[in-house]
């Protein structure tokens, strides 16, 4: 009998993209990539995973590239792992009469500036905001919501294009860069309407919904600003149970009004005291090694489950009776310079997974390697992460570490010189 086939629409280029492929495999499943370039995906080489070269922007060739693939072997499901291709992978699986999401709701969703306005319609919470588009459109909503504003392009993933704005001119300035922005980093065209919104105060998090089931509400560490780079997660988040009731309500009525509630929805949201409101949803699983936070603390593999869900199967995990807690902890550097020689940077792996209750350490960059200020998530260059009994273990542990790994980074010569 062929072995049924699960189609991946591209893949994150960090994080659990490989993991999607291997449960696939753990079901019995062939996993078979589509992509426009094996070649930016390491794993697919390492892990000898089949990949069919296809325009992933066009979703009618993905389609007519998944028939026929489906007259060679059943296809058991079609989803992605990257925020770029899950609207194309449920419009497919959709066509092809397959489990996942309803597609014209996670294309608008897609589309921060339609699902803000999705959220307001069904009274949830969110902040000021105006889709504009060019720098004097911008200007103008900045002045009536309010200095610092925040921008950033209706369409994008990981903090790309998001910045605080302190007056008119930064505004100015970014909203031309971003207006000017074609195409996104994946080469794909991309609107060049823009978000204004009033900066929140408070903590963000985000909380993990399965279905309509909120499963875990999330800290975030975010670096300095006016970047808005993840520099860590806390699992669970360390705050009183009445406070992650809230986050968590919020949370699932916002999928709820988005027409979504089928699969994973990674929401985002600030908390100034009794005041929740949402940042954005993303129709898909959390990047940022969440899932793996999750696995480690609950016993809950978030992975697997969406596996399962997209080829029709139902998650089989059991939470552990004992809630532990998991932290990870993003390498970034302050300033220019570079990472330092293989003897230097193995020897900080080797003393970052010596601390007590690390379970990975790993540097994203080779060694001698250049190294630049974060300004989204392609600027992290490694994590940590670590689980214990508690979260505030769990976080120090997770500190500790990276300060072993820092130990790595090396100033450029004019730094040093300085």
């Amino acid at each position: 009998m062929t072995q049924p086939v699960l189609l991946l629409v591209e893949s994150n280029t960090t994080g659990t993209g490989r993991q999607f492929a291997r449960q696939a495999r753990a079901l019995g499943i062939q996993p078979v990539l589509l992509c426009t370039d094996p070649g930016r995906y390491p794993y697919v080489a390492e892990d000898d995973l089949r990949a069919v070269v296809v325009d992933t922007a066009d979703d009618a060739a993905v389609l007519t590239t998944a028939r026929r693939l489906r007259q060679q072997a059943p296809i058991a499901g079609v989803t992605s792992s990257s925020d770029y291709y899950v609207a194309t992978a449920a419009a497919t699986a959709r066509a092809l009469g397959l489990p996942g999401p309803d597609a014209d709701a996670v294309r608008e969703c897609r589309d921060k500036g339609r699902q803000r306005q999705r959220l307001r319609e069904a009274d949830v919470a969110v902040p000021r905001h105006e889709r504009v588009r060019g720098a004097g459109e911008a200007r103008t909503a900045a002045d009536r919501i309010g200095y610092p504003v925040v921008l950033k392009p209706v369409q994008g993933s990981g903090s790309l294009g998001v910045r605080l704005c302190a007056d008119a001119e930064e505004v100015s300035a970014h909203a031309a860069a971003l207006a000017s922005a074609a195409v996104n980093e994946r080469g794909v065209a991309v609107p060049c309407d823009i978000l204004v919104e009033e900066y929140l105060r408070g903590a963000e998090y985000s909380v993990e919904v399965f279905g309509c089931t909120a499963v875990v509400v999330v800290a975030k560490h975010l670096g300095p600003l006016p970047d808005f780079v993840e520099l860590g997660h806390d699992v669970p988040a360390p705050v009183p149970e009445a406070a992650a009731a809230l986050l968590r309500d919020q949370a699932v009525r916002a999928v709820k009004a988005l027409g979504l509630g089928w699969g994973a929805a990674h929401v985002e949201l600030r908390m100034d005291g009794g005041d929740v409101r949402v940042v954005e949803v993303n129709p898909r699983l959390a990047g940022g090694m969440i899932p793996e936070l999750v696995r480690h603390a609950l016993g809950i593999d978030l992975v697997a489950w969406q596996v399962r869900a997209a080829v029709g199967a139902l998650p089989n995990d059991t939470p552990r009776a004992a809630r532990w807690a998991a932290a990870i902890r993003f390498l970034t550097t302050g300033s220019p310079g570079f990472l330092a020689d293989r003897t230097r940077t193995e020897r900080s792996l080797e003393t970052a997974r010596a601390v007590p209750h690390i379970e990975t350490a790993v540097f994203y960059r080779a060694p001698d390697e250049p190294v630049e200020p974060a300004r989204d998530f392609r600027g992290r260059l490694g994590h940590v992460i670590a689980s214990a009994a508690d979260a505030a273990l769990a976080g120090a542990s997770a500190d500790e570490a990276l300060r072993e790994l820092a130990g790595a980074l090396r100033p450029a010569p004019e730094e040093a010189s300085a």
